[in-house]
């Protein structure tokens, strides 16, 4: 299991901002106040008040919301709380699947430039059993009135390293994942995504693999069942697995490959960034059937048995990374039939995040933006070319990309 450099990114949040589960930290913040070098610093926030007011002091952080309580606003409104006539019982209506509730309760971890928010919250799941935290950024789009009878594609992004108690992607706004979609939006190139960033380990400790290792925390339910139920409880979803796909890197890269591949009828495609390609955790002790289960190279073999359904695999490697060598190997041996794989290849990228949001900006992101269904705004509203997200048929991608692209 290669490990990811990028274990932690640190927080583009202020770090006296207050931490989920813990108590006040005024007193911390007091403290901290008087070393010698926070005076300087207390010195320069005063400047920054008397010359530029209150937005210099929310720049500085002096003001900040981080741990705040937050919702998403008509995103999580609740099938039970729309009247409209068109949407008869609440349920789907020309592919939308209405949120089913109950509402998650979020609390605000970042801000993005352009005012949309990562929110968290900890969910317990149902059927694994588990419970973590899960991190979510939905685009401006979202509570744009345009699309508020759309549904969103998302995109369910894991991390590598440990993968507990925090998602890199949702704790560290500075990898720049957020920010590549807002401005593939704006250039025409990303659909406008919900990111859903769930943890993907039960410890620090182990690696699960993304999958339900007999004895063990069931992982694999948590992230292919608990997840997106919870997406579909708070956000409006498609009901096809064209609006559905993960993202993930290093052992994330493998749950995210993996699930794509043994869930084809839930998940279309998939960007799969320095992956590992067998189960290789030690808690398996030997367990071959079940490691064969979650292989995704023995997935593939059914799927292409099974004549389908199409699914869709962009791997990111970068050129300073080993892992080519395999990811070539799949695409030689297993693209075929209903597998369709591409490899997007990072030159001077590393095995770390920043490098494999650089390969989504290069192309990737382009990439599955053709592959999955995009939001469709309302009949009577009109979007200015470079104002609004890609739009076509509500069940129909915008368009087909080739089944196997040439490495880069």
């Amino acid at each position: 299991m290669q490990q990811d450099q990028q274990l932690d990114h640190p927080q583009s949040t202020p770090q006296s901002a207050p931490q989920s589960g813990g108590g006040s930290s005024t007193g911390a913040r007091r403290s901290r106040w008087f070393h010698p070098r926070r005076r300087l610093i207390g010195g320069a926030l005063a400047l920054a008040l008397t010359a530029g007011g209150g937005a210099a002091a929310y720049g500085f952080g002096l003001f900040s919301d981080i741990g705040d309580p937050m919702s998403f606003g008509r995103v999580q409104e609740t099938a039970n709380d729309v009247t409209d006539a068109d949407t008869g019982t609440g349920g789907a209506v020309n592919g939308v699947r209405l949120p089913t509730g109950p509402r998650a309760v979020f609390e605000r971890s970042g801000r993005l430039p352009d005012g949309t928010e990562i929110g968290k919250t900890t969910l317990v799941g149902k059927k694994s059993g588990f419970t973590g935290d899960v991190w979510v950024w939905a685009p401006k789009e979202y509570n744009d009135p345009r699309y508020d009878k759309s549904a969103f594609p998302v995109l369910i992004a894991l991390p590598g390293g440990r993968g507990y108690p925090t998602n890199y992607w949702g704790t560290g706004p500075g990898l720049g994942l957020q920010q590549a979609v807002i401005d593939g939006v704006k250039s025409g190139k990303s659909l406008p995504f919900l990111l859903v960033m769930p943890v993907i380990n039960a410890d620090t400790k182990h690696h699960f693999d993304g999958s339900d290792i007999p004895g063990q925390p069931k992982m694999g339910t948590w992230m292919a069942d608990d997840v997106p139920d919870f997406v579909k409880a708070n956000f409006r979803t498609f009901t096809s697995r064209d609006g559905w796909a993960f993202m993930g890197s290093s052992s994330g890269g493998f749950g995210a490959f993996k699930h794509v591949l043994k869930y084809p009828d839930r998940f279309k495609a998939v960007i799969a960034s320095g992956v590992d390609f067998v189960p290789d955790s030690p808690l398996w002790k030997g367990d071959v059937k079940a490691m064969d289960e979650n292989n995704p190279e023995k997935l593939a073999e059914k799927l292409i048995k099974a004549g389908g359904p199409d699914v869709y695999i962009n791997f990111q490697i970068g050129t300073k990374e080993s892992g080519r060598d395999r990811a070539e190997k799949f695409m030689r041996d297993y693209t075929k039939g209903p597998v369709h794989t591409r490899l997007q290849v990072i030159q001077d990228g590393e095995h770390n995040g920043k490098s494999y949001v650089r390969g989504m900006r290069e192309g990737s992101l382009e990439w599955i933006s053709k592959v999955l269904l995009p939001p469709t705004p309302g009949p009577s509203a009109s979007t200015s070319p470079g104002t609004g997200p890609a739009t076509a048929s509500a069940t129909t991608p915008a368009t087909a990309p080739a089944p196997v692209s040439a490495a880069r």
